[in-house]
């Protein structure tokens, strides 16, 4: 049974430390996201990009420590054309992101 998207954005704010840092990174109101936590629906545009969001967050951490997954998902990345990870899952990329996350963690076991 798939896991409801209120569930992962719990545990996304659970793991960001904050609603307002998941608000943030999927580029929505704080407000939203606090609705969302309050049993509010979720559009699915916004909830393709918690799933996705979802996603990319736990195959980070899976490589690196918290604070470097989140470096890694601001910060300019050359694996996509020195684009930000965080604005292709806003854009719902699914496919280039997994595939940078695939090469850093063939570079991290290399």
């Amino acid at each position: 049974m798939p896991v409801a998207t209120a569930v992962k954005v719990e545990a996304l704010r659970d793991d960001l430390r904050s609603g307002a840092a998941v608000a943030d990174l999927l580029g929505v109101s704080r407000s939203r996201v606090t609705r969302w936590l309050r049993g509010a629906g979720i559009d699915p545009l916004n909830a393709e990009r918690v799933d996705l969001l979802e996603l990319v967050w736990s195959s980070l951490l899976r490589i690196y420590e918290v604070e470097a997954a989140k470096a890694w998902l601001l910060g300019l990345n050359p694996l996509l054309g020195d684009r930000r990870p965080i604005d292709l899952v806003r854009a719902g990329r699914t496919e280039e992101l997994m595939r940078a996350i695939r090469a850093e963690r063939a570079d991290s076991f290399a």
